[in-house]
Protein backbone atom coordinates (compact mmCIF):
# COMPACT_ATOMS: atom_id res chain seq x y z
CA UNK A 1 0.00 0.00 0.00
CA UNK A 2 2.81 2.72 1.01
CA UNK A 3 5.96 2.45 2.72
CA UNK A 4 4.58 3.62 6.38
CA UNK A 5 3.26 1.28 8.52
CA UNK A 6 -0.32 0.76 9.24
CA UNK A 7 -2.47 -0.51 12.29
CA UNK A 8 -4.24 -3.59 10.97
CA UNK A 9 -7.59 -2.11 13.21
CA UNK A 10 -7.55 0.66 9.77
CA UNK A 11 -8.50 -1.70 7.03
CA UNK A 12 -11.69 -2.02 7.74
CA UNK A 13 -12.57 -4.65 4.15
CA UNK A 14 -16.56 -3.30 3.92
CA UNK A 15 -16.54 -6.41 1.24
CA UNK A 16 -16.35 -8.73 4.41
CA UNK A 17 -20.14 -7.17 5.50
CA UNK A 18 -23.22 -9.46 4.13
CA UNK A 19 -26.01 -7.00 2.78
CA UNK A 20 -28.12 -9.38 4.06
CA UNK A 21 -26.67 -8.71 7.50
CA UNK A 22 -28.96 -8.89 10.62
CA UNK A 23 -29.27 -5.30 12.05
CA UNK A 24 -27.28 -6.68 15.62
CA UNK A 25 -24.24 -7.83 12.91
CA UNK A 26 -24.50 -4.41 10.95
CA UNK A 27 -24.29 -2.45 14.02
CA UNK A 28 -21.32 -4.56 15.49
CA UNK A 29 -19.60 -4.43 12.53
CA UNK A 30 -20.15 -0.07 12.39
CA UNK A 31 -18.09 -0.62 15.02
CA UNK A 32 -14.88 -0.82 13.71
CA UNK A 33 -15.36 2.55 12.48
CA UNK A 34 -16.65 3.91 15.65
CA UNK A 35 -13.17 2.82 17.04
CA UNK A 36 -10.87 5.10 14.94
CA UNK A 37 -12.05 8.25 16.56
CA UNK A 38 -9.41 10.56 17.95
CA UNK A 39 -9.01 10.54 21.34
CA UNK A 40 -6.62 12.42 23.76
CA UNK A 41 -3.01 11.03 24.32
CA UNK A 42 -5.02 8.17 22.02
CA UNK A 43 -6.39 6.79 25.08
CA UNK A 44 -9.45 5.31 23.47
CA UNK A 45 -12.17 5.97 26.84
CA UNK A 46 -14.65 4.10 25.14
CA UNK A 47 -16.72 1.10 25.63
CA UNK A 48 -19.75 -0.05 23.92
CA UNK A 49 -22.42 -2.87 24.53
CA UNK A 50 -24.04 -4.54 22.57
CA UNK A 51 -27.92 -5.91 23.08
CA UNK A 52 -29.22 -7.17 19.70
CA UNK A 53 -29.99 -3.97 17.81
CA UNK A 54 -28.90 -1.73 20.79
CA UNK A 55 -26.35 -0.04 21.83
CA UNK A 56 -24.60 1.50 24.86
CA UNK A 57 -22.16 3.61 24.81
CA UNK A 58 -19.99 4.01 28.20
CA UNK A 59 -17.11 5.96 29.10
CA UNK A 60 -14.29 4.43 30.47
CA UNK A 61 -12.84 6.30 32.97
CA UNK A 62 -9.49 4.13 33.79
CA UNK A 63 -8.15 5.65 30.77
CA UNK A 64 -8.96 9.14 32.51
CA UNK A 65 -6.39 11.58 32.20
CA UNK A 66 -6.71 13.59 35.73
CA UNK A 67 -4.16 15.94 35.18
CA UNK A 68 -4.95 17.35 31.95
CA UNK A 69 -8.63 16.39 31.91
CA UNK A 70 -9.32 16.44 35.54
CA UNK A 71 -12.91 16.77 34.98
CA UNK A 72 -12.75 14.50 32.37
CA UNK A 73 -14.19 16.91 29.49
CA UNK A 74 -11.64 15.65 26.42
CA UNK A 75 -12.34 12.21 27.65
CA UNK A 76 -16.56 13.04 26.88
CA UNK A 77 -15.15 14.45 23.66
CA UNK A 78 -13.52 11.76 22.44
CA UNK A 79 -16.70 9.09 23.30
CA UNK A 80 -18.84 12.06 21.22
CA UNK A 81 -15.98 11.52 18.21
CA UNK A 82 -16.63 7.94 18.26
CA UNK A 83 -20.27 8.54 18.29
CA UNK A 84 -20.13 10.42 15.42
CA UNK A 85 -18.08 7.86 13.77
CA UNK A 86 -20.96 5.21 14.36
CA UNK A 87 -23.42 6.99 12.73
CA UNK A 88 -21.60 7.90 9.46
CA UNK A 89 -21.64 3.88 9.64
CA UNK A 90 -24.70 2.97 10.38
CA UNK A 91 -26.26 5.73 7.61
CA UNK A 92 -23.76 3.94 5.01
CA UNK A 93 -25.26 0.97 6.03
CA UNK A 94 -29.15 2.08 5.52
CA UNK A 95 -30.09 1.79 9.16
CA UNK A 96 -32.06 4.20 10.81
CA UNK A 97 -31.12 4.70 14.50
CA UNK A 98 -32.42 6.67 17.65
CA UNK A 99 -30.12 8.46 19.96
CA UNK A 100 -30.94 8.79 23.47
CA UNK A 101 -27.74 10.77 25.51
CA UNK A 102 -27.64 10.64 28.72
CA UNK A 103 -30.32 8.01 29.39
CA UNK A 104 -29.49 7.09 32.68
CA UNK A 105 -28.86 10.08 34.85
CA UNK A 106 -28.40 8.41 37.68
CA UNK A 107 -24.89 6.67 36.22
CA UNK A 108 -22.88 9.58 34.61
CA UNK A 109 -20.68 6.78 32.91
CA UNK A 110 -23.68 5.45 30.54
CA UNK A 111 -23.27 8.86 27.81
CA UNK A 112 -25.84 7.10 25.08
CA UNK A 113 -28.08 4.65 24.02
CA UNK A 114 -28.20 3.98 20.11
CA UNK A 115 -31.29 1.66 19.24
CA UNK A 116 -31.68 0.41 15.45
CA UNK A 117 -35.21 0.85 14.60
CA UNK A 118 -36.85 1.55 11.20
CA UNK A 119 -38.94 4.62 12.10
CA UNK A 120 -35.26 6.03 13.09
CA UNK A 121 -32.99 8.69 11.59
CA UNK A 122 -30.94 8.07 8.86
CA UNK A 123 -28.90 11.04 7.71
CA UNK A 124 -27.99 10.57 4.15
CA UNK A 125 -26.01 13.56 4.34
CA UNK A 126 -23.11 11.77 6.66
CA UNK A 127 -22.57 8.77 3.76
CA UNK A 128 -19.81 10.96 1.74
CA UNK A 129 -17.83 11.29 4.55
CA UNK A 130 -17.88 7.46 5.24
CA UNK A 131 -14.43 6.79 3.52
CA UNK A 132 -12.78 9.66 5.17
CA UNK A 133 -12.89 7.36 8.70
CA UNK A 134 -10.12 5.50 7.31
CA UNK A 135 -8.10 8.15 5.85
CA UNK A 136 -8.55 10.60 8.59
CA UNK A 137 -5.32 10.75 10.59
CA UNK A 138 -3.04 12.91 12.93
CA UNK A 139 -0.47 14.54 11.54
CA UNK A 140 2.00 16.78 13.86
CA UNK A 141 4.63 17.45 10.66
CA UNK A 142 4.86 21.02 8.99
CA UNK A 143 2.09 21.49 6.38
CA UNK A 144 1.85 23.02 3.00
CA UNK A 145 2.27 26.77 2.94
CA UNK A 146 -0.92 27.65 1.08
CA UNK A 147 -3.84 29.19 2.13
CA UNK A 148 -7.31 27.30 3.48
CA UNK A 149 -9.74 27.95 0.83
CA UNK A 150 -12.97 29.64 1.32
CA UNK A 151 -15.81 27.41 0.44
CA UNK A 152 -13.15 24.44 1.85
CA UNK A 153 -13.59 27.18 5.80
CA UNK A 154 -17.41 27.96 4.79
CA UNK A 155 -18.03 23.44 5.07
CA UNK A 156 -16.00 23.42 7.97
CA UNK A 157 -18.02 25.99 9.56
CA UNK A 158 -20.99 24.63 8.45
CA UNK A 159 -20.02 20.84 9.50
CA UNK A 160 -19.57 22.21 13.49
CA UNK A 161 -23.06 23.98 13.61
CA UNK A 162 -24.12 21.08 12.03
CA UNK A 163 -23.77 19.39 15.43
CA UNK A 164 -24.77 22.72 17.55
CA UNK A 165 -21.40 24.29 18.07
CA UNK A 166 -19.78 27.18 17.14
CA UNK A 167 -17.00 27.53 14.66
CA UNK A 168 -13.81 30.36 14.60
CA UNK A 169 -11.62 30.09 11.48
CA UNK A 170 -8.28 32.27 12.06
CA UNK A 171 -5.99 32.24 8.79
CA UNK A 172 -4.53 35.57 9.24
CA UNK A 173 -0.90 35.77 10.17
CA UNK A 174 -1.70 38.05 13.40
CA UNK A 175 -4.61 35.99 14.81
CA UNK A 176 -2.02 32.66 14.32
CA UNK A 177 0.48 34.51 15.75
CA UNK A 178 -1.64 35.49 18.73
CA UNK A 179 -2.93 31.86 19.45
CA UNK A 180 0.59 30.18 19.11
CA UNK A 181 1.78 32.41 21.79
CA UNK A 182 -1.15 31.32 24.43
CA UNK A 183 0.10 27.50 22.69
CA UNK A 184 3.62 27.85 24.33
CA UNK A 185 3.08 29.82 26.97
CA UNK A 186 0.48 26.40 27.88
CA UNK A 187 3.21 24.28 27.57
CA UNK A 188 5.92 25.77 29.50
CA UNK A 189 3.19 25.61 32.13
CA UNK A 190 2.23 22.05 31.87
CA UNK A 191 5.54 20.67 31.54
CA UNK A 192 6.60 22.69 35.02
CA UNK A 193 4.24 20.84 36.38
CA UNK A 194 5.86 16.88 37.24
CA UNK A 195 2.60 15.07 37.37
CA UNK A 196 2.22 16.12 34.13
CA UNK A 197 5.05 14.61 32.79
CA UNK A 198 4.63 11.31 34.54
CA UNK A 199 1.12 11.36 33.10
CA UNK A 200 2.43 11.96 29.43
CA UNK A 201 5.03 9.76 30.03
CA UNK A 202 2.90 7.12 30.69
CA UNK A 203 1.00 7.43 27.66
CA UNK A 204 4.42 8.06 24.76
CA UNK A 205 6.32 4.95 26.02
CA UNK A 206 7.78 3.59 23.05
CA UNK A 207 6.60 0.28 23.91
CA UNK A 208 2.64 0.92 23.66
CA UNK A 209 1.34 -0.62 20.67
CA UNK A 210 -2.25 -1.02 21.25
CA UNK A 211 -3.11 2.74 22.64
CA UNK A 212 -0.79 5.71 23.39
CA UNK A 213 1.52 7.44 20.98
CA UNK A 214 4.53 5.34 19.91
CA UNK A 215 5.22 7.81 17.52
CA UNK A 216 6.08 10.80 18.58
CA UNK A 217 5.59 14.41 17.01
CA UNK A 218 8.58 15.43 14.97
CA UNK A 219 9.72 18.17 18.62
CA UNK A 220 9.36 15.29 20.70
CA UNK A 221 11.86 13.36 18.65
CA UNK A 222 14.13 16.12 17.93
CA UNK A 223 14.37 16.12 21.62
CA UNK A 224 14.76 12.69 22.21
CA UNK A 225 16.84 11.62 19.35
CA UNK A 226 19.89 10.44 21.86
CA UNK A 227 17.10 9.01 24.20
CA UNK A 228 14.58 6.80 22.51
CA UNK A 229 14.77 3.55 24.57
CA UNK A 230 14.58 6.09 27.71
CA UNK A 231 11.63 7.77 26.28
CA UNK A 232 9.89 7.52 29.00
CA UNK A 233 12.20 8.46 31.33
CA UNK A 234 13.09 11.79 29.81
CA UNK A 235 9.79 13.05 30.01
CA UNK A 236 9.03 12.55 33.22
CA UNK A 237 12.18 13.39 34.40
CA UNK A 238 13.06 16.81 32.53
CA UNK A 239 11.26 20.03 31.65
CA UNK A 240 11.04 19.99 28.31
CA UNK A 241 8.32 22.45 28.28
CA UNK A 242 11.13 25.06 26.67
CA UNK A 243 11.78 22.99 23.33
CA UNK A 244 7.71 21.82 22.92
CA UNK A 245 6.96 25.71 23.43
CA UNK A 246 8.97 26.46 20.43
CA UNK A 247 8.06 23.46 18.57
CA UNK A 248 4.41 23.81 19.13
CA UNK A 249 4.66 27.66 18.34
CA UNK A 250 5.96 27.09 14.78
CA UNK A 251 3.22 24.69 14.21
CA UNK A 252 0.84 26.98 15.20
CA UNK A 253 2.10 29.98 13.42
CA UNK A 254 3.07 28.65 10.58
CA UNK A 255 0.24 26.90 9.89
CA UNK A 256 -2.87 27.99 6.86
CA UNK A 257 -5.70 27.68 9.21
CA UNK A 258 -6.50 27.74 13.26
CA UNK A 259 -10.00 25.97 14.01
CA UNK A 260 -11.51 26.55 17.57
CA UNK A 261 -15.07 24.37 18.84
CA UNK A 262 -16.93 26.27 21.05
CA UNK A 263 -19.78 25.43 23.07
CA UNK A 264 -22.59 28.18 24.48
CA UNK A 265 -22.41 25.61 27.80
CA UNK A 266 -19.61 24.25 29.50
CA UNK A 267 -21.03 20.81 30.81
CA UNK A 268 -21.22 17.36 29.59
CA UNK A 269 -23.71 17.53 26.90
CA UNK A 270 -21.83 20.31 25.52
CA UNK A 271 -18.72 18.25 25.74
CA UNK A 272 -20.39 15.23 24.05
CA UNK A 273 -21.71 17.42 21.08
CA UNK A 274 -18.36 19.00 21.13
CA UNK A 275 -17.28 15.92 20.23
CA UNK A 276 -19.23 14.96 17.76
CA UNK A 277 -18.56 18.36 15.96
CA UNK A 278 -14.73 17.71 16.14
CA UNK A 279 -15.06 14.04 13.89
CA UNK A 280 -17.67 15.89 11.46
CA UNK A 281 -14.96 18.56 10.68
CA UNK A 282 -12.08 16.22 11.05
CA UNK A 283 -14.10 13.75 8.31
CA UNK A 284 -14.48 16.75 6.17
CA UNK A 285 -11.31 18.24 6.24
CA UNK A 286 -9.94 14.56 5.70
CA UNK A 287 -12.35 14.15 2.62
CA UNK A 288 -11.04 17.23 1.18
CA UNK A 289 -7.61 16.12 1.44
CA UNK A 290 -6.53 18.24 4.47
CA UNK A 291 -5.40 16.79 8.23
CA UNK A 292 -5.29 18.37 11.55
CA UNK A 293 -4.05 18.35 15.24
CA UNK A 294 -4.32 19.41 18.22
CA UNK A 295 -2.81 22.56 19.96
CA UNK A 296 -5.69 22.32 22.97
CA UNK A 297 -2.70 23.21 25.93
CA UNK A 298 -4.47 26.98 26.36
CA UNK A 299 -7.81 25.21 27.24
CA UNK A 300 -6.10 22.18 29.70
CA UNK A 301 -5.19 25.80 31.61
CA UNK A 302 -8.08 27.55 33.08
CA UNK A 303 -6.25 31.10 33.21
CA UNK A 304 -5.32 30.81 29.07
CA UNK A 305 -8.68 29.03 28.51
CA UNK A 306 -9.97 32.33 29.47
CA UNK A 307 -7.40 34.64 27.46
CA UNK A 308 -7.94 32.30 24.33
CA UNK A 309 -11.90 33.01 24.78
CA UNK A 310 -11.32 36.62 24.93
CA UNK A 311 -8.67 36.44 22.03
CA UNK A 312 -11.38 34.82 19.94
CA UNK A 313 -13.93 37.05 21.41
CA UNK A 314 -16.10 34.40 21.77
CA UNK A 315 -19.57 34.39 23.84
CA UNK A 316 -19.36 30.49 24.79
CA UNK A 317 -16.71 28.60 25.44
CA UNK A 318 -13.56 27.28 23.72
CA UNK A 319 -13.22 23.22 23.63
CA UNK A 320 -11.00 22.47 20.55
CA UNK A 321 -8.07 23.85 19.24
CA UNK A 322 -6.77 22.43 16.11
CA UNK A 323 -4.72 23.56 12.97
CA UNK A 324 -5.62 22.20 9.69
CA UNK A 325 -4.02 22.08 6.43
CA UNK A 326 -1.95 19.74 3.92
CA UNK A 327 0.37 17.85 5.37
CA UNK A 328 2.23 15.07 4.69
CA UNK A 329 1.56 11.14 4.88
CA UNK A 330 1.68 10.08 8.74
CA UNK A 331 0.85 6.69 10.37
CA UNK A 332 -2.41 5.77 11.64
CA UNK A 333 -2.47 5.56 15.74
CA UNK A 334 -2.87 2.30 17.29
CA UNK A 335 -6.06 0.60 18.10
CA UNK A 336 -6.92 -1.48 20.88
CA UNK A 337 -8.58 -4.98 19.94
CA UNK A 338 -12.43 -4.73 19.54
CA UNK A 339 -13.02 -7.59 22.21
CA UNK A 340 -11.54 -5.19 24.59
CA UNK A 341 -14.21 -2.31 23.91
CA UNK A 342 -17.11 -4.26 23.02
CA UNK A 343 -19.58 -6.69 25.13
Amino acid sequence: MNAISQPTAWFVDLRQLDEHASPEDKLRFALRYAVLAPSNHNTQPWHFIVDGDCLTLCADRMRALPVVDPFDRELIISCGAALFNLRVALSRFGLAYAITPFPAPADVDVLAHVRVVPEGHCDNSLVPLFDAIQQRVTTRESFVNEPAPPEFQRRLVEAGVAEGCDIVCVESAAGRENLAALIGEADHTQFKDPRFRRELANWVHPGRDQDGMPALSAGMRTLLDLAVPLVSSVIRTFDLGGGMAATHHALAAGSPLLLCIATGTDDAPAWFAAGQALQRVLLTAAAAGMTASYLNQPIESPPLRERLRAALNLDGMPQLLIRVGRGAQAPHSPRRPLADVVS
